[in-house]
């Protein structure tokens, strides 16, 4: 019979439990293409390490500090040689054709061109160890396929496909100029500038480009404030992080500083904004979790839904609509948002009462019915998008078993955001509950009740 071991301490157990939840990374600095980007860097005048590339556990690539850097101290200084702007693009072998040509490119599109210009060079690039580091793929909605964008929530789902057909539209006004460029290519135009190579440079460009404002050209069409920043692009987003950032023109460097410091060895974040993960997904391709911006949008379609009995429901939408409270409503953890709040006040009253409509959208309380009917609709509206997110969260369920990995990766990104909307749906519906007082099923009668 074997013996028993010790049983071990408090301590030790808390250690274990420490050990086993804590994040692992795994430094990236020794790998080819990071030692050419760095080598690429360091020839433009990057002098800095205070942060290599690793790979982390719980976001994937990031950046990884080598020692521990005090709050407000600075993260990062890329000089301006190390930044890819449409300064770069136009002194480039593409100058003289965007410079000829009319109507004017944007500043987003020169961009785009230039890169996918410049992967097609391989070898010959001047930016290769730039290009090579960049991802092959991204899980932006522009990459999605129909099957996958019927999974986003509907607010999402509209921008989503604006956002594809943007990027087509760019691709398909464009053609003339790409065929222009034959003569630098080494293939057939149509068969390096393709929508994929258009869309993968889209995305290259707006999600990993920094904001820094330039001097109109006279080349150029529209707001020039992109500027693609090597190295710098790989630090990831948290949205508890501050950070000041911004081109420094006294050192010539786009310069990031953190407000609260980093740890020795711990990741090194900073922060795009104030933006809920909606915003970042379209944005940026990815959701941040636990971020304290998120909010679900009720769309006015899911609003009528709840309401349809109501009979001069399209003259209060229309009320709505002419005092902009149509857009943005929205329900958080904390519960519906005064917004939404105010469209179902509008929602509750009578048509008879439509002269105090307006008094309504400055803030006039209602009656404690037709406050309580209020309450009990925005239930209802969290009922109605808590079973839509149920059912998806199914269909993603069956839809990931028979995927190939590149849609799997947009199905973890829409999962995440509709698990997200789960728990905020679940926690506003208990807040919810508290506030009912009686149970009311349908709008207050017009002839018993009046505002205060």
């Amino acid at each position: 019979m074997k013996k028993c071991g010790c049983r071990t301490g408090r301590a030790t157990r808390k250690r274990r439990r420490k050990k086993k939840c804590s994040v692992q990374s795994v430094s990236l600095c020794h790998q080819p293409q990071y030692v050419s980007l760095m080598k690429f860097l360091h020839q433009r005048g990057f002098t800095s390490t205070l942060l290599q590339p690793s790979y982390f556990s719980d976001t994937g690539r990031g950046m990884q500090a080598q020692k521990t850097i005090k709050p407000g101290k600075m993260l990062i200084a890329l000089p301006l040689s190390c930044l890819l702007t449409t300064s770069t693009v136009l002194k480039s072998y593409l100058g003289h054709y965007i410079k000829s040509w009319k109507p004017r490119l944007s500043p987003l599109l020169s961009l785009c061109v230039f890169l996918v210009c410049e992967r097609h060079r391989g070898d010959h690039s001047d930016w290769l160890p730039y290009i090579s580091v960049l991802p092959t793929t991204y899980t932006c909605p522009a990459y999605f396929p129909d099957d996958v964008v019927a999974l986003l929530p509907t607010s999402v789902r509209k921008q989503a496909m604006e956002q594809r057909e943007a990027v087509l539209e760019i691709h398909s006004s464009n053609q003339d100029f790409f065929r222009s460029l034959q003569p630098i290519l080494s293939k057939p135009a149509g068969e390096v500038l393709t929508y994929e190579a258009l869309r993968w440079a889209w995305c290259s460009v707006n999600t990993r480009s920094v904001f820094m404002s330039h001097p109109p050209s006279p080349f150029l069409s529209g707001e020039d404030v992109y500027a693609l920043a090597p190295f710098l692009d790989l630090l990831n987003h948290r949205p508890d992080i501050q950070v000041s950032a911004g081109f420094n023109h006294a050192s010539g460097c786009y310069e990031i500083s953190s407000a609260v410091g980093v740890q020795r060895y711990q990741q090194a974040f900073i922060n795009y904004g104030s933006h809920d993960n909606q915003r970042l997904l379209l944005e940026y391709g990815f959701v941040a979790s636990g971020n304290p911006h998120s909010v679900v949008y009720v769309d006015t379609g899911v609003l009528c839904e709840v309401v349809r009995g109501d009979r001069s429901l399209e003259q209060k939408m229309k009320f709505l609509q002419e005092n902009n409270f149509i857009h943005n409503l929205t329900v958080s953890s904390e519960g519906p948002s005064w917004r939404l709040m105010t469209a179902l006040r509008i929602l509750a009253l009578p048509q008879t009462l439509y002269p105090q409509w307006k008094s309504v959208l400055l803030g006039q309380p209602l009656t404690e019915e037709r406050e309580q009917w209020c309450i009990q609709t925005a239930w209802t509206l969290c009922q109605h998008l808590l079973l839509d997110t149920h059912t998806v969260l199914d269909k993603i369920s069956h839809l990931y078993k028979r995927c190939a990995v590149p849609i799997r990766e947009q199905l973890d990104v829409v999962r995440s955001i509709r698990e997200e909307e789960r728990c905020i749906l679940g926690r506003c519906l208990e807040l919810l509950q508290g506030m009912q007082r009686q149970p009311l099923s349908s709008q207050p009668e017009d002839t018993t009740l009046t505002t205060v």
